[in-house]
């Protein structure tokens, strides 16, 4: 679930007090803190920002998406299509709080084929529409704040990519 919480287990797990090298990895995760919370409080606070561009930037790249018989033709599709865009949002701020890439993996990626397999919806747009995310979030963030997020997005759309 965090850095923390994974190292003790494991040392526990083996008898062992905690390593050097896992006690500067800890180190490194909490002096990161601040610019964690400072990451998410950005995502969280331009959520409706960010779904609005990731939507626009991934409908007129494809816009059969929107068309008669595509799969986010007609509102209820879009709007549903919208919320799927905060969820994986939602996901991948859990992962930059805690460091970790295991909430995204248990939550958003196990089972997600199934689902979408069985409502139609095809993966590799929902790949497309994850990196339409990205870049729509990664553009309100600094550099350093950017480099902080980025992996725990291309964890999401890596594991959409190995479910097509």
């Amino acid at each position: 679930m965090s850095v923390v919480r994974d190292l003790i287990l494991q040392a526990d797990d083996q008898l062992r007090y905690p390593s050097g090298g896992e006690l500067r990895s800890m180190v490194e995760y909490l002096s990161r803190g601040a610019e964690r919370l400072a990451v998410v409080r950005l995502l969280t606070d331009n959520e409706k920002k960010i779904v609005d561009e990731s939507a626009k930037q991934l409908f007129q790249r494809n816009p059969d998406y929107v068309a008669p018989g595509g799969n986010a033709y007609g509102q209820k599709q879009r709007a549903q299509c919208l919320r799927d865009y905060s969820w994986y949002l939602r996901l991948v701020t859990y992962g930059v709080l805690a460091g970790s890439t295991e909430m995204i993996q248990q939550i958003g990626l196990v089972g997600a084929r199934e689902m979408y397999n069985s409502l139609g919806v095809p993966m590799p747009g929902m790949v497309d529409a994850m990196r339409t995310m990205k870049e729509a979030s990664l553009a309100l963030l600094s550099t350093d704040q950017a480099s902080l997020a980025g992996p725990y997005f291309d964890f999401l759309i890596q594991g959409m990519q190995t479910s097509t």
